[in-house]
């Protein structure tokens, strides 16, 4: 999965999951299959680093967090599975207080029909996922050494750099190698032992866009040519009917009509794994209850659009600053305590009072939120992959700012377990 930034986004592979039986043949063939379950739910989580040159001349590099949450919400009779996704992309915290959190970026929601042989079907109102149809499985069963290849495409989102109200296509053609079996450890369990199948998947860009018919609607300019390369491995588990993790390495290289040249060149690495659902009634109940025992104060338990939100009010930090009291560290601990039987990503959002101006409340609610992240990845609640931050200053009140006991309610910081 991987992100070009420039106001677009290289998001790469959704995945599906589980209903065709793994085939083999007396020669020890494998049929590689998407295997999907209705009610199953996937989280992809890719890192890319990433080089972008405009002109030949360097205009940045980023670390690019890439993450694809989605339930399989049917499975029809030809064993599609229907992936109702959501897409987010975050970039490490700018604040004050910066230290490597990372970021809750902006979301795209999709929605698209996959076939077990991993084929899209999906309308062009979505921009999600880029990269379609990698990998696709051949008819027939294969072994070690065979290769085959297979039609995909990228559908960039180009909305707001040259005004595109559709993704822009660009073709290829992918030769995949089944190179190996390999004994691993799967991604869900960092204990588990399992066999992938060791594929590569390859392809280059090569295309040139014909003139669009809404010529003199575009801003400035438009693409012309796209060029360049995709080389990935894959190591799927045929078990399971989905990819494990993969890595790859890749150049796009975007020319303009006007003669302008975009290069984007990196690394990619992700991970897959599948999650329960926390916003139940039954994990409520569950948290509630654990709340209670451990005699947390000021703090609430809701399901959230997000997940589970867990709201710590009246959240202490020393003066005029953001780092967290004493006693909210063992606050804090507790609530750790309670989460860790529930392995999905966290968000941890900050809020403020109203005081001061907006200005001065966004930062100080985004530094907060960075400061109780930060205390959770010091404290190996999660690593800094799968913990994220997000500031509302005081844009979300939850009681009136007209008393010292609604100011106290206000001032707080949120952690979701996010199911999304």
């Amino acid at each position: 999965m991987r992100n070009c930034n420039l106001h677009r986004f290289f998001i790469f592979l959704t995945f599906g999951f589980l209903t065709v039986f793994q085939a083999f043949s007396q020669s020890g063939e494998k049929l590689l299959r998407f295997k999907y379950k209705a009610g199953d739910n996937y989280r992809v989580l890719s890192t890319v680093n990433e080089t972008v040159k405009v002109n030949g001349r360097l205009n940045h590099t980023a670390e690019i967090i890439n993450r694809v949450s989605a339930h399989i919400s049917e499975v029809d009779k030809n064993n599609r599975g229907l992936n109702e996704a959501t897409f987010t992309t975050m970039e490490n915290s700018k604040s004050a207080s910066n230290t490597g959190t990372l970021t809750y970026g902006e979301e795209y929601e999709s929605k698209y029909w996959r076939s077990e042989r991993g084929i899209y079907e999906i309308s062009n109102e979505y921009f999600m996922p880029v990269v379609r149809d990698v990998p696709t499985f051949p008819e027939k069963a294969v072994k070690p050494g065979d290769s085959w290849t297979a039609n995909g495409h990228e559908a960039h989102d180009l909305r707001r750099t040259f005004a595109n109200d559709e993704p822009f296509k660009v073709p290829f053609t992918a030769t995949y190698t089944y190179l190996r079996d390999e004994e691993g450890v799967s991604s869900d369990s960092k204990h588990e032992k399992k066999t992938f199948q060791v594929l590569s998947a390859k392809y280059s860009l090569s295309f040139e866009a014909p003139i669009p018919e809404n010529f003199y609607n575009y801003i400035d300019d438009f693409p012309v040519t796209t060029m360049g390369y995709s080389n990935q491995t894959i190591w799927w588990d045929n078990e399971k009917g989905q990819i494990d993790h993969y890595t790859e390495d890749f150049r796009i290289i975007m020319e303009t009509y006007l003669g302008n040249q975009y290069d984007f060149q990196g690394k990619a690495h992700a991970e897959v794994t599948e999650f329960e659902r926390t916003a139940t009634e039954a994990v409520l109940a569950e948290v509630l209850e654990k709340v209670k025992d451990l005699d947390l104060q000021d703090v609430s338990v809701t399901k959230s659009e997000k997940g589970l939100t867990i709201s710590v009010e009246n959240i202490q930090f020393k003066p005029n600053s953001a780092e967290l009291l004493e006693s909210e560290k063992q606050k804090i601990d507790k609530i750790a305590k309670i989460i860790e039987n529930y392995p999905n990503d966290l968000l941890i959002s900050g809020h403020t009072a109203l005081s001061g101006t907006a200005e001065s409340c966004q930062i100080l609610s985004e530094e907060r939120a960075d400061s109780v992240a930060n205390y959770m990845i010091k404290t190996g609640v999660r690593d800094k992959y799968h913990i994220y931050t997000q500031g509302f200053g005081a844009r979300v009140p939850i009681a009136s700012n007209a008393t010292k006991e609604g100011m106290a309610k206000n001032r707080r910081v949120e952690i979701t377990i996010l199911d999304k």
